[in-house]
């Protein structure tokens, strides 16, 4: 949409709704009239300047794409739904891991200071994915223009953006506002992603001390680090896994509740964070990065893909031609 297109949304309200709606429109036009695969095929080129094999999948990125074409339980869908995994965590684990709900709505009308009654806080919806806003304090938020990007939100259907079935039939859309979570210094807690393959515990990314150095840490199950990071490729940097994160004090409570969630799936990832030892469940993701993160060095898109066990998943979930033969 390109610089103009930004400008164009923070000059105005109606800007902003103009905005939205050509967004709208384009992402609608782009994808029309084709399939799941053409989509994850075109990406995934432009992504790593190959098609991916998705007869015979050997990388983990070709694997994770092979799973959003053939896996369809059902389930999925709540585990992606950020207001109903709430109940889901709550009943499995317990509602002590589960981050303080302060309003949810289907109406992007009521998010206003008259029902968020707590700050620090941070809005999201349900059904999306990269998109929220952190409000430190009322006074400090254009509410009008909050309440814009919360109707496109609510519009929005991430799953045409992703390929990634679990997200098309989330129903309602919501709008959540959950408790920041914060350390005794005010800091937002470090991000701990835990990577399962066949049920096993396979690294942890970390996204350390956002709000400053902003790295990404790579540890194995016994927090040794790993020489890899697994990022979008215009988000590499060099000096990436460098930062020396200590072990959380919940990191064995992470292990077992990630194990609890992971043995269901050949490929998960359950994130969790850490507030001065009280363990809070982060999320499900079931495509990570939606399967077009790269991996630095990409030799471990090999090394963790060939640890999938393939005899059984394609038994399981069948062919993704099965589902469409149609060739980029």
């Amino acid at each position: 949409m390109g610089q103009l297109a930004k400008k164009i949304k923070e000059s105005s309200y109606l800007g902003r709704e103009l905005y939205y709606i050509v967004l709208a429109i384009y992402s609608a036009l782009i994808n029309r009239g084709r399939s799941d695969r053409y989509l994850i095929r075109k990406k995934y080129k432009r992504v790593f300047g190959r098609y991916p094999d998705l007869s015979n999948p050997k990388l983990l990125t070709e694997w994770i794409q092979y799973l959003k074409l053939t896996d369809r339980n059902p389930q999925h869908t709540i585990l992606v739904d950020k207001y109903a995994v709430r109940e889901f965590i709550e009943q499995r684990f317990g509602k002590e891991y589960v981050i303080p709900l302060i309003f949810e709505t289907t109406k992007a009308d009521d998010i206003g200071p008259e029902h968020i009654s707590e700050y620090p806080c941070i809005v999201k919806s349900n059904h999306d994915s990269g998109n929220y806003r952190i409000i430190r304090a009322p006074e400090d938020v254009d509410w009008k223009a909050l309440r814009i990007d919360c109707k496109h939100w609510l519009r929005r259907q991430y799953y045409y953006c992703s390929q990634e079935w679990p997200y098309k039939n989330i129903t309602p859309h919501r709008i959540v506002v959950e408790k920041l979570l914060q350390t005794r210094e005010g800091k937002i807690p470090n991000d701990y992603k835990l990577h399962y393959i066949n049920g096993e515990l396979q690294f942890v990314y970390v996204s350390f001390d956002r709000e400053g150095v902003n790295d990404r840490c790579t540890y194995d199950a016994e927090w040794n680090r790993l020489p890899l990071v697994w990022v979008p490729k215009e988000s590499y940097r060099p000096d990436m896994n460098t930062s020396d994160v200590p072990c959380p004090k919940s990191f064995e409570k992470m292990k077992e509740f990630g194990a609890a969630v992971a043995k269901d799936f050949k490929y998960v990832r359950v994130d969790f964070y850490d507030v001065d030892g009280k363990l809070y469940f982060g999320e499900i993701t079931l495509f990570h990065g939606s399967g077009f993160d790269v991996f630095f060095p990409e030799k471990y898109d090999l090394i963790f893909g060939i640890k999938i066990d393939k005899k059984t998943c394609v038994k399981h979930l069948g062919k993704p031609h099965k589902l469409n033969n149609e060739l980029a």
